[in-house]
């Protein structure tokens, strides 16, 4: 019960009293009282109710309260207020930089509660026209929560997946005779990554030595860290490598039925020969998660889908609305990449947060879109737009404009603190009006910071298969929604998975690869991905609605 832990306590009631409109006198007077706590030569705890009236800048008022906590270790004054505001709120005071009057704005005029669904906002450039904030000073937001949510022990796979890369790299590049391979989650591309799990054929003292100089790595009493994330590195005799890499590349499930089928097998040279003793394909490790998969690449024919395999764009967003690029550069980037058509689908007039696009500014895209199409012969570019759910499940646009578009998502961003019930009725309404082609991100999920609304899963695929709707699998690394373990019951109804980036800027485009990841999860094939048809496929399926 340090002087430190009690000032922080008065610092923290003064911020929380800000957040919610209180007297300004007794918002002051907390701040006072950190001040001057936190720079007394005497500990607190040792000092009599009339010792700390003494001091000047602790009134009755004060002092009760220090009292209160010294008897039952909390204030309950700040008890209350914390209880009247959000935990990701109070989370966001822990950020530097970032005082009461912008958390509040962010607060109340993006409806944004934890600092997870803050970063997303960064990332879509919702803050650059919030008074008090710009280009520069969201941008230094951004890196600053990526530090702190990076802090917190989980890891977005997304995040930490070139980190992890260069490391092998430095110990490749060091030790070139020994063998260093990725296990657990980087190896499996888990969507959350616990830590940089790495093991290898070289004395773990050398790595360990040679780390030391290496910029960016850390060590300590209980765990090294590379850039902020926590590494493992364990040595392996060589000639147990290779069963050490596949069992370190497998969910428990995947392994036992392994080990009930072909346990009487020795690891030979390598994982491929393994697998070809046992009479199956080569099985990647991201594909190692249940039972089914070895069933499924014992199958003729089977091939999961690969990042080639995705032939259009779908869901991007542009100057139009919060992205950060124009349509033009959107597009060109794209074919540079080799994809034959994109999707244009910016935000919709109820998203006011991210310069949702009213029916006139709808009408000028269409025809900006017409003019840029004329460029090209074998490219296409989309009319889309991301259509808020509305709370009773209506679209945010008249049939009359939705008629127009020619690809509809579908998507909640707004009310999001729903019961089951009440989003899978929402959900459905929208899937069950004609212009909708795609659901966008189901759960409204952020990964790490948001767990996003219950739904009934099986009843929002059925309604889905029911009414020709595809299913966006979200490949922002924060989303991955719809979750992998629900698109196998998706592809069983029928339902096509559209593996869509939900690109805010020409980097974003990049983020496809994380979906597809996340299919190959699910042993999703080419044939089950909308986005894998050729544009005069692509266009028939528009046309046929």
């Amino acid at each position: 019960m340090t002087n430190k832990k009690i000032a922080s306590l008065f610092n923290l009631l003064g911020k929380v009293m800000e957040l919610q409109g209180e007297n300004p006198f007794k918002i002051r007077s907390y701040f006072g009282a950190y001040n001057t706590i936190r720079r007394l030569p005497d500990e607190l705890i040792s000092l009599s109710r009339e010792e700390l009236l003494s001091i000047k800048g602790i009134g009755k008022n004060i002092a009760d309260k220090i009292e209160e906590y010294k008897k039952h270790g909390k204030i309950s004054t700040l008890e209350r207020y914390l209880s009247q505001t959000p935990p990701g709120i109070v989370e966001l005071l822990q950020i530097k930089g970032l005082g009461s009057k912008k958390i509040l704005s962010i607060w109340k005029d993006l409806e944004i509660e934890s600092p997870g669904e803050l970063l997303y906002a960064c990332e879509e450039n919702r803050l650059v026209d919030l008074k008090g904030f710009g280009t520069k000073t969201q941008e230094d937001l951004r890196q600053k929560l990526i530090y702190y949510l990076d802090a917190q022990g989980k890891y977005l796979f997304g995040h930490v997946l070139h980190e992890a890369e260069e490391l092998i790299h430095l110990l490749r590049s060091q030790f070139d005779e020994g063998k260093f391979e990725f296990i657990n989650d980087i190896r499996r591309q888990n969507q959350i990554v616990h830590s940089i799990d790495i093991i290898g054929t070289t004395d773990g003292d050398m790595v360990m030595a040679f780390l030391e100089d290496v910029e960016f790595y850390e060590s300590g009493e209980e765990q090294a860290s590379f850039k902020g994330t926590t590494v493992h590195y364990e040595f392996v005799r060589p000639e147990d490598f290779e069963e050490h890499l596949f069992k370190g590349s497998a969910s428990s499930e995947f392994l036992d039925e392994w080990n009930k089928r072909f346990k009487h097998i020795k690891m030979p040279a390598n994982e491929d020969q393994l697998m070809r003793e046992a009479g199956i394909s080569f099985i990647p490790p991201e594909s190692r998660e249940r039972a089914t998969a070895i069933d499924a690449f014992q199958t003729p024919g089977f091939s999961l889908v690969r990042t080639g395999d995705i032939k259009g764009v779908v869901h991007t967003h542009s100057t139009y609305s919060d992205g950060a690029n124009s349509m033009s550069e959107m597009a060109e980037t794209c074919r540079q990449l080799g994809y034959e058509y994109l999707v244009i689908s910016d935000h919709s007039k109820s998203a006011f947060y991210a310069n949702g696009l009213r029916e006139p500014e709808v009408l000028k895209q269409m025809e900006e879109i017409d003019s840029l199409n004329q460029q090209w012969s074998d490219f296409r570019i989309f009319k889309g737009i991301e259509s808020d759910i509305l709370y009773d499940g209506q679209l945010d646009y008249g049939q009359e404009i939705l008629e127009k578009f020619e690809v509809v998502i579908a998507s909640i961003h707004s009310n999001l603190k729903m019961e089951e019930a009440k989003a899978t009725d929402r959900i459905i309404k929208a899937v069950e009006n004609p212009s909708t082609r795609i659901l966008g991100h189901p759960t409204g999920r952020l990964l790490l910071s948001r767990a996003g609304y219950p739904i009934d899963h099986m009843a929002v695929i059925d309604a889905c298969a029911e009414h020709n709707v595809v299913i966006e699998l979200n490949a922002n690394p924060y989303r991955l929604d719809l979750d992998w373990t629900w698109i196998p019951y998706a592809i069983e109804k029928g339902t096509l998975i559209s593996i869509n980036p939900d690109a805010h800027s020409t980097k974003g485009i990049e983020d496809i690869q994380f979906g597809v990841s996340a299919a190959r999860k699910a042993l999703v094939q080419s044939r089950h991905c909308l986005n894998t048809y050729s544009l005069e496929k692509f266009s028939e399926w528009v046309d046929n609605r």
